[in-house]
C-alpha cells in the first residue's frame, strides 16, 4: 500500500485553482509527497521535516502549472529546475513525478525519460495495477461539420515505454470536493469526509478482495481512520511509490524497443556539464 500526498501549498492558487489574484485564497495554504518547487523555496523547514522523516519526495511542477498550456520549452524549463532543487534538497535525484492536476502532455514522457525518472503516477489505463507506461497515442475527435465516416475509427495505441505508470484515479482523489476554489466548477468543500471516506473504503476492500494486494482537521480524521481500517488485514505493507517501481520492475520486462529512462549518472553528468 501506498499513500501518496500533494503539498500544493501557495503553488496550488498560482497554477491551477484559478486564486492568483487574491490575498485571500494566497493565504490559505501558507501551513504545510510531492512538492511543487514553489512549495520547496516557500516553505523549505516543513519540507525538510517530510525529507527527514524519511518519505520520498517526488516531482510535481513548480507552481502547479498545468502542462498542456505550457509550451515545450516552458516544460522542459519547469523540469530542469525542480529536477535540480529536488537533487540538492535530498540528496538524489527524483525517481518519480506526479503532473499537476493528472494532465500529462505529450511531449511531457519523453520529457521524463530524458531526466531518468523511473515512475510516473498521473495516468490511469488500469485500476490500481502498475504498468509499463504507454506514450503515442492517437485518436480521432468527432467533427460534426464533417461526414460520420470521417470520425469512426478506433484510438490507435502507441509505443511502451521503459517508465513505470502507478495509477492514479480522480475517484479518491480528495482535493475537488473537499476544497472550495472559486473559479473552479467542479470544487466543492463542504462534502461529509466519511463520504469520500466511503469511497475510498470500497475502493480498497474491492482491490484486496480481487487482487490480494490534505490539512484539514476533518480530513485527517478520516485520513486516519482509513488507515487503521487497511491496517486491520492481514499482508498489509506500506512502501514508497519507489519501491512500488522496484518491484513491478523485479517482476516485468519492458519491450525490446521500449524508449527507456536515462541513467541518473548519466543525467547528472550532463546537468554539471550545463550549469
Amino acid at each position: 500500500m501506498g499513500y501518496g500526498v500533494d503539498i500544493d501549498a501557495v503553488a496550488g492558487w498560482l497554477g491551477s485553482y484559478g486564486g492568483e489574484d487574491s490575498t485571500s485564497d494566497i493565504s490559505r495554504d501558507q501551513g504545510i509527497l510531492v512538492h511543487p518547487g514553489h512549495s520547496l523555496e516557500t516553505f523549505p523547514e516543513e519540507c525538510a521535516m517530510v525529507r527527514d522523516a524519511g518519505h520520498e519526495i517526488g516531482l510535481h511542477g513548480y507552481s502547479h502549472e498545468n502542462p498542456v498550456d505550457m509550451t515545450i520549452e516552458q516544460q522542459r524549463d519547469v523540469l530542469h529546475k525542480t529536477w535540480k532543487l529536488l537533487t540538492d534538497f535530498c540528496g538524489k535525484p527524483p525517481r518519480g513525478s506526479v503532473t499537476p492536476w493528472w494532465e500529462t502532455s505529450k511531449e511531457g514522457i519523453e520529457l521524463l525519460l530524458s531526466y531518468g525518472v523511473e515512475y510516473d503516477h498521473s495516468m490511469s489505463h488500469h485500476d490500481c495495477q502498475a504498468y509499463w507506461l504507454r506514450t503515442g497515442d492517437s485518436w480521432t475527435k468527432i467533427d460534426y461539420t464533417q461526414k460520420a465516416e470521417t470520425w469512426m475509427k478506433p484510438l490507435v495505441k502507441g509505443k511502451e515505454t521503459g517508465l513505470v505508470e502507478i495509477p492514479g484515479s480522480w475517484y479518491i482523489d480528495d482535493l475537488p470536493p473537499m476544497m472550495f476554489m472559486k473559479n473552479s466548477a467542479n470544487s466543492h468543500g463542504w462534502v461529509n469526509p466519511r463520504d469520500i471516506e466511503d469511497i475510498w473504503r470500497d475502493h480498497f476492500d474491492y482491490f484486496y478482495r480481487e487482487y490480494d494486494v490534505s490539512g484539514r482537521p476533518h480530513v485527517l480524521l478520516m485520513h486516519e481512520r482509513i488507515i487503521e481500517h487497511i491496517n486491520k488485514h492481514e499482508g498489509i505493507e506500506w512502501v514508497t511509490m519507489g519501491e512500488m517501481c522496484d518491484w513491478f520492475k523485479s517482476k516485468n520486462s519492458p519491450s525490446s524497443d521500449a524508449v527507456m529512462p536515462a541513467s541518473v549518472d548519466e543525467v547528472i553528468k550532463r546537468y554539471k556539464a550545463t550549469s
